[in-house]
């Protein structure tokens, strides 16, 4: 029942059914995690490729055209988007025409992309600019979970946790970032 509600809140909202744009041109690859309100260019969705494993957080925003030149010049600039696999595209970021994402890459929340990004690499900002590899990244957050909160899968609102739990969980987020499983 819940993908049949959420599947029409999109088509009332305009959100393109993502069956139907493949079929038509847009390529996905394997286990697509994509949040709620993504916006896939509508005129030139056949120009995108995303690859396997991608997340895309809550309102991206995926453009393979630019419109900028059309009252001037007479013409749309286009151009192919492609996010390479297993890469963490962060909420409210904007991926703009011709622009190539790596493999394992992760691109920060609010990001604007205005040129590609090499594998394994995370970047962040308007526009989006290199902040440090993937693996100096994760290194730098296991570190932190040595000294930091770490809580397993139970501890999470969709297990229904007691109020004594998020005291706890409060009081253990009073250093820093948390995490779970």
């Amino acid at each position: 029942m819940i993908p049949f509600i959420r599947h029409l809140l999109n088509k009332i909202r305009g959100e393109p059914d993502l069956s139907t744009l493949v079929r038509n041109g847009l390529k996905i690859g394997k286990n697509l995690n994509m949040q709620n309100r993504c916006l896939i260019d509508r005129s030139f969705y056949w120009l995108i490729t995303i690859g396997d494993n991608v997340t895309l957080g809550n309102d991206v925003h995926i453009i393979a055209h630019d419109a900028s030149t059309k009252r001037n010049l007479g013409f749309t600039k286009i151009g192919l988007v492609t996010i390479g696999n297993g890469s963490f595209i962060g909420q409210n970021s904007t991926i703009l025409p011709n622009v190539k994402i790596g493999d394992n890459c992760i691109i920060g929340a609010g990001s604007v992309v205005t040129k590609d990004v090499p594998n394994d690499s995370v970047y962040a900002g308007n526009p989006a600019h290199f902040i440090c590899t993937i693996q100096d990244y994760l290194q730098k957050n296991i570190e932190l979970m040595k000294t930091n909160l770490v809580t397993d899968s139970s501890w999470t609102v969709q297990k229904e946790l007691s109020d004594e739990q998020k005291k706890l969980i409060i009081q253990g987020l009073e250093k820093g970032f948390g995490f779970f499983e």
